[in-house]
């Protein structure tokens, strides 16, 4: 036999995300010789797991690499840690580099949408193991997996409205079409968080799992309500928030609790388990033919996002960044209303306008 071409572009150290092989189980439980499974692993959980430019360029080798193995069943794209899968973009990078920069951030963009295009042009099936948090671009790169299976403490969401970009690197492409138009136009724009029990409602996710044990037991998150389907209004409250007495209380409780996935990680096996008993070209065939809905609009409106989100960052990117950089831990938002008063008197975008909005500085008169 001749010996096997390498077909990778370039070979690369993992400096800021872990690239490893797990093993194959069969319907017995024994490891398989000869075949595995890649896991990509975000690995930055101090911040959450946001991806710096670095870790971009990473991501967009991995996927190329695990693509071209011929020894991957599929690929797991997970995060470290128990509190993020990924809350997208790096903001110290963002705020002290890429603010008022917006030929630098044209071309970061230009490798964000090779990052999400290479997960979507993986030979592989894509698993997002959502190990907590998926805000942001966190969310667009995970919509653009093929499956999703969740840590019921995990959180999904975008931020981009609320701290000065829009949410156009996948999820105004991606989130209508696994929600609908009305319950994704609701969560692009307002930015409150979805629970993992209502992700999965919504149909983003395909399972969910308990992590949380208490006394050596699993419990189901005792954050959200799990077992009333509507309220005394008949409003949808499956999977929404507890308030009050109840929350004080699932507090204390995870407050004596420890977390472990070993049961997320079981969800993970047994789908991986079901898609190797399959026909591999025929399941990335259809995979392939079912990512078209996602693709029909990424590759339409990419390059156009891109254009638009380097321009933003002269403006309210630069105000939003910089204040949840920069801001105090209770308050990193701008103030929204003054800023809409200003550009209402035709005020311009200028140090004054910055200064008279965002929380690091005293509000001044512009």
């Amino acid at each position: 036999m001749n010996t096997l071409k390498d077909h990778n572009l370039v070979k690369r150290e993992y400096k800021e995300i872990i690239y490893e092989e797990h093993p194959c189980y069969d319907r017995k439980g024994d490891a398989i010789s000869g075949i595995h499974t890649t896991w990509i692993w975000l690995n930055n959980p101090a911040q959450y797991n946001s991806y710096t430019t670095q870790a971009v360029k990473e991501i967009i080798s991995a996927f190329g690499q695990a693509s071209n193995d011929r020894g991957t069943v599929a690929v797991v794209f997970t995060g470290k840690g128990d509190k993020a899968f990924c809350t997208g973009g790096n903001t110290k990078e963002y705020a002290e580099y890429y603010a008022g920069n917006p030929q630098e951030y044209s071309q970061y963009m230009r490798l964000f949408n090779d990052m999400v295009s290479a997960i979507l042009k993986c030979e592989k099936p894509v698993i997002c193991r959502v190990n907590g948090m998926r805000i942001g671009g966190g969310q667009e790169i995970g919509m653009a997996c093929d499956f999703s299976i969740s840590s019921d403490m995990a959180r999904f969401g975008q931020a981009g409205p609320k701290h000065g970009s829009a949410p156009i690197g996948g999820s105004t492409d991606f989130l209508p079409l696994y929600t609908g138009i009305e319950r994704a136009m609701g969560s692009l724009t307002l930015c409150e968080q979805w629970s993992a029990h209502q992700a999965y409602y919504y149909g983003v996710i395909s399972e969910i799992a308990p992590v949380t044990k208490v006394g050596g037991k699993f419990i189901p998150n005792p954050l959200v309500i799990t077992d009333r389907i509507v309220n005394e209004y008949g409003h949808f409250v499956f999977g929404s928030a507890k308030k009050g007495k109840e929350l004080e209380q699932a507090k204390e409780l995870l407050s004596m609790a420890e977390t472990d996935f070993t049961l997320l990680d079981e969800a993970v096996n047994r789908l991986i388990n079901k898609l190797l008993y399959t026909f591999p070209n025929c399941t990335v065939k259809t995979i392939s033919e079912a990512r078209k809905f996602k693709l029909e609009h990424w590759d339409r409106n990419k390059e156009n996002s891109r254009e638009w989100l380097a321009l933003n960052m002269m403006t309210e990117a630069k105000a939003g960044f910089q204040a949840f950089n920069f801001g105090t831990k209770d308050n990193r938002e701008v103030d929204f209303i003054r800023l809409r008063q200003l550009l209402a008197e035709g005020k311009e975008w200028n140090d004054a306008m910055f200064q008279a909005i965002s929380p690091q500085y005293k509000h001044s008169k512009v």
